[in-house]
């Protein structure tokens, strides 16, 4: 037996359960994973929270979509994107439905390799917001020697998105809290605190212009200052400021009218695991839980400006 979390109905942290759970065994293009870290995202507590829909027959629930683990069994052909899984191989698996687990079978098409030296907490955090990030990067378009503007730049997706930008040659100007200053440019930002006047500080930091925004925030204030500074609106793109689409900005994500981006989503990987090898991409870890302790992961990540990744250890 296993333990997986699960939502019971829909509504808030509180709905949330442990429960023992049997795990099959790996059939055709399937394997089996010892969880070894689990990472909590946003979307988690919106799935079960019902901004997606509440249909009845969605319940139990299973709770989360990234891990990182060992193969336990493997079944007949099981390959992944990146060749034969093995059983001992350590592997990240996303998208996957149910992470909070202790074990799990899923589709081999869902594992890559983690990367050596990696730790699990590490690992576990880093597809969703880095493929993402990459998914957003993509949209607009942000090349060596441009000015990228990221708001939220010390949140999961904010911190990848810096540091990819970084990685292919770009200035990037972050905006966080001033308590997350330090961190964000730590991986190469010019940092600048949001609020009153925040406009004014990005020119101050981008004398030459702002040639692309990623807006991580959703606020008000995170669009209409990039509507500001960014020549082209379409150099610009949002992962949550959905009613915002008449700007003529880009929405991504998994919200009506915006762009899933599955593709390159599900190609991220191939960027992200060999950056995170050398060292190019780091996942910043806030904050760590048991697994019994999800509910509580998720109101400390739903308060907002966790500083990184929360993960639940199983």
């Amino acid at each position: 037996m296993a333990k997986r979390v699960v939502a019971e109905s829909y509504g808030g942290p509180e709905v949330l359960s442990l429960v023992d759970v049997d795990v099959p065994a790996p059939g055709p293009g399937e394997v089996t994973l010892r969880v070894k870290a689990v990472g909590v995202n946003p979307v988690d507590y919106k799935l079960y929270g019902g901004a997606f829909g509440d249909d009845p027959s969605a319940l139990p629930m299973p709770v989360g979509q990234e891990l990182a683990g060992v193969v336990t069994a493997v079944g007949e052909d099981a390959e992944g994107p990146g060749g034969p899984v093995s059983a001992g191989d350590e592997v990240i698996a996303f998208p996957v439905s149910g992470a909070y687990a202790t074990e799990v079978t899923v589709p081999a098409s869902q594992v890559v390799p983690k990367p050596p030296g990696m730790s699990w907490e590490t690992a576990a955090g880093l597809l969703l917001t880095g493929a993402t990030a990459v998914h957003a990067l993509a949209v607009v378009g942000v090349s060596q020697g441009e000015t990228i503007l990221v708001h939220g730049a010390s949140g999961g997706v904010g911190l990848m998105a810096v540091q990819l930008a970084v990685a292919v040659g770009a200035k990037v100007v972050g905006t966080a809290s001033e308590q997350r200053r330090e961190l964000v440019q730590r991986y190469g930002a010019t940092a600048v605190v949001y609020g009153a006047g925040l406009e004014e500080r990005v020119r101050a930091a981008a004398p030459d212009g702002v040639n692309a925004a990623v807006d991580t925030a959703g606020t008000p204030e995170a669009v209409d200052v990039s509507l500001s500074l960014v020549p082209e609106p379409s150099r610009i793109v949002s992962v949550l400021a959905f009613d915002r689409a008449d700007t003529g900005i880009k929405l991504i994500g998994n919200a009506p009218g915006a762009d899933p981006g599955t593709k390159i989503r599900g190609e991220a990987w191939r960027d992200l695991v060999p950056l995170a090898r050398v060292g190019k991409v780091e996942v910043v870890v806030a904050r760590t839980y048991p697994l019994s302790e999800a509910a509580e992961a998720h109101r400390f990540l739903a308060e907002g400006h966790p500083g990184g990744k929360v993960v639940l250890l199983p």
